[in-house]
């Protein structure tokens, strides 16, 4: 019997699949945990347009970040710190301070996750990558001054 699953079941298959499955497992396990459904046709077309909603969603979010990416790109954010004589941060640069920086700046909101920041202890100019996207990064530069 062919059905489609609606959760993730460990040996069988991840929702959305379509499995072939004993009759006796599906009538007796899968259909009263409510853990599969008969692929009818009509169940198979709305599992289509799932599929095709979801991929347009997922469309829409990678165009949405390649247009934020492409706004980031080669952009410059100052940051003014305090520092010892030799340029020595009291501290350092984090990427919470970064997001904080290119928000105040620039007014693009990104999370302080996305931001890869290597320890930052001295004043400087230093290229910061974004990950805007799991596919989908860019490079900013940080540029640490001292404040006097």
């Amino acid at each position: 019997m062919k059905v489609i699953l609606l959760a993730d079941i460990k040996g069988v298959g991840k929702k959305g699949e379509v499995i072939n499955a004993s009759d006796g497992y599906a009538r007796n396990f899968l259909f009263p945990k409510k853990l599969a459904q008969e692929a009818t046709d009509a169940n198979l077309n709305m599992l289509n347009q799932k599929k095709e909603s979801e991929r347009r969603k997922k469309l829409a979010e990678i165009e949405e970040a390649q247009r934020i990416a492409e706004g980031l790109k080669n952009k410059e954010v100052k940051i003014t710190v305090k520092s010892g004589d030799s340029g020595r941060l009291f501290g350092s640069i984090t990427s919470k301070d970064v997001a904080e920086a290119l928000n105040a700046q620039h007014g693009v909101n990104i999370d302080k996750k996305k931001i890869v920041v290597e320890t930052i202890r001295q004043t400087g100019s230093y290229d910061v990558e974004v990950k805007v996207y799991p596919e989908v990064s860019t490079k900013i530069k940080v540029v640490v001054s001292d404040a006097q």
